[in-house]
């Protein structure tokens, strides 16, 4: 039955004014699960440069001789010397800086009742420096051109790595990489193609192409749509290993776990490669993405100064802090790599 109604009930008491007599009940814990790895940055590496544009070069040896042979004693003259540097070239990135303010007030870092943490100002702090690094992440894998830096209005920017690569690419229709260009000393931006299906056949194109130039990739690495979908490709491919329960203990209802996905995959020519899912890599348009091949001896992340966290002057009653990173991505060895970009992520993976 109900209760009467001249009986005192909570809902009487949160009815009282101004905001009733009832306490909150809160748990003293702020819950998240958007701390997301940075796969790309924490496989390539750091190193450090000292001037808004770096620079670097790249060589390469010439191809087999299938002549070469002399006569018993003969003497070398100077037409035949070998010494050149034909092949080498010299490229660059501009640096951008990035950065994430921070500001509370006198009053909020007073406040230590506060739910989840007694240092409002710390927990803020170390919050956006994650959403700094992700966003760096982000950056270095898109396919955005390099920019100089006018000291003015115009923002330095690191050319991503979609747009870096260049030699080992498959595009849709439309779609263009043109890479560094010498003239300008900049690199373009990816121009997004037509989107179309996966297929294996392309993914072992582009592997062969990389091989046969003398680079061995080590990772795949897309956005989790486009990895689940090759992963499901090849594990229900004829040429993929039958999978085989891994048994714990003995006797009736021992546990069992079901292998479902392909992390890795031997390549034609002998090496393995990774299957990397990167939830901070964005698509490039909608249901449009970019896969790439990486080795990841020829990337790094380049840093002027390091991740900086920098106390502000004080201005009334406030604090106010700033991070912030001067960096670049290093593409050392572009031939080393391959994107099939213009995939859309949502189709299945086709011969």
């Amino acid at each position: 039955m109900a209760a009467p109604s001249d009986y005192l009930d909570i809902s009487d008491l949160k009815s009282v004014a101004a905001g009733g007599i009832i306490r909150e009940d809160v748990v003293d814990k702020i819950f998240d699960c958007s701390d997301i790895p940075t796969p790309f940055l924490d496989m390539i590496g750091e190193e450090s440069f000292a001037q808004p544009y770096s620079e670097w070069t790249e060589d390469k040896l010439a191809a087999p001789n299938l002549t070469n042979k002399v006569v018993s004693g003969s003497d070398v003259v100077s037409t035949q010397n070998k010494a050149t540097r034909s092949n080498t070239k010299r490229i660059g990135n501009h640096a951008q800086i990035s950065q994430m303010p921070v500001m509370t007030t006198t009053r909020q870092d007073a406040v230590s009742d506060v739910v989840g943490t007694n240092d409002e100002m710390g927990f803020q702090t170390a919050r956006r420096l994650q959403e700094l690094r992700r966003d760096v992440e982000a950056i270095a894998l898109s396919g955005q051109g390099s920019v100089q830096d006018d000291n003015n209005a115009t923002a330095g920017q690191s050319a991503g790595a979609a747009a870096w690569i260049t030699t080992n690419k498959d595009l849709g229709a439309t779609g263009a990489i043109p890479g560094f260009q010498t003239g300008t000393k900049l690199v373009t931006a990816q121009t997004v193609g037509t989107t179309r299906a996966l297929s294996l056949a392309t993914l072992s194109q582009q592997i062969e192409n990389v091989y046969l130039l003398g680079g061995m990739p080590d990772t795949l690495m897309s956005v989790p749509g486009l990895i689940k979908r090759l992963a499901q490709y090849l594990f229900t491919t004829p040429y993929a290993a039958k999978p085989t329960a891994d048994v714990q203990g003995t006797g009736t209802g021992v546990g069992q776990t079901i292998q479902g996905f392909v992390d890795a995959f031997k390549t034609d020519f002998g090496f393995f490669m990774k299957l990397v899912p990167n939830r901070l890599q964005q698509n490039t348009a909608a249901n449009t993405c970019n896969l790439f091949g990486f080795d990841s001896r020829y990337w790094k992340l380049g840093l002027l100064y390091g991740w900086k966290v920098e106390a502000l002057a004080k201005l009334g009653l406030s604090d106010r802090k700033l991070l912030h990173v001067d960096w670049m991505l290093k593409a050392y060895l572009e031939r080393g790599n391959f994107i099939v970009a213009d995939l859309n992520p949502t189709l299945a993976v086709t011969a």
